[in-house]
C-alpha cells in the first residue's frame, strides 16, 4: 500500500492519487509541483521504471531541490520541466503525449488561470486526464484570501469551451475541491 504523508491535513493526496487511476509507464505532469514534490515522489513509484513524472515549476529553486531528493531516492524517471504555464507552448513536454496533467493549488496563483489549463490541455494525450484540485471558496484564517481562491463554476463553464469533458468530481479534503476531466 502507498504511503503519502505531509500536507494531507489541507489536501488529500491519496484521494487524488486513487482519482488518478495512475498505473506502470504511464506519463504524468505535476503542472506547477512545488518545492517538496508532494505528489512528484509517490506518482514516481507508481509508474515505474518506464513511466515518467515531469516536474514543471516556474521557479528554477524549486526544480534544483526536486532533482537533488530525485538523486537521493534513486528516482531515475522524473524529469523536472522549467516552465511558465501561462504562456501556450511554453512547456517542453511533446504535446498530445501526458497520460494525466495535475493541476493542484496552482490556478490560485495566477491571474491567468484558463491560460493554464489551455497549456495543460496541450500536453495530453487524447483520453487523457486533467486533474484540478484548488481552495474552496470560503474565508479561512490561513491559505490564500477567497479573492485569489477559483471557484469551482468558473473551471467548469471554462473547461468544455477548451475541449475537456467533466467525468468526476470529489473532496478533495476538508478544504479543496476536486474536477477530473478528459481531452476530447
Amino acid at each position: 500500500m502507498l504511503r503519502i504523508t505531509g500536507g494531507n491535513a489541507l489536501i488529500d493526496a491519496g484521494i487524488i492519487v486513487k482519482k488518478a487511476k495512475i498505473t506502470e509507464n504511464m506519463k504524468v505532469a505535476d503542472l506547477g509541483c512545488g518545492a517538496t514534490g508532494h505528489f512528484v515522489f509517490p506518482i514516481a513509484r507508481l509508474v515505474g521504471k518506464k513511466g515518467v513524472v515531469y516536474a514543471v515549476d516556474i521557479l528554477k529553486t524549486v526544480l534544483g531541490n526536486i532533482d537533488k531528493i530525485s538523486k537521493q531516492e534513486g528516482l531515475e524517471n522524473i524529469k523536472t520541466v522549467w516552465s511558465d504555464l501561462e504562456i501556450f507552448g511554453a512547456t517542453r513536454i511533446e504535446p498530445n503525449s501526458l497520460d494525466l496533467g495535475l493541476l493542484i493549488n496552482t490556478l490560485y496563483l495566477s491571474n491567468k488561470r484558463i491560460e493554464i489549463i489551455k497549456e495543460s490541455v496541450r500536453l495530453l494525450k487524447k483520453g487523457g486526464k486533467l486533474i484540478i484540485a484548488e481552495w474552496r471558496s470560503t474565508a479561512l484564517p490561513f491559505g490564500p484570501s477567497v479573492e485569489n481562491r477559483v471557484k469551482e463554476e468558473i473551471v467548469l463553464e471554462a473547461a468544455p469551451k477548451i475541449g475537456l469533458l467533466q467525468v468526476d468530481e470529489f473532496d478533495a479534503g476538508p478544504y479543496h475541491y476536486g474536477l477530473v476531466f478528459e481531452k476530447a
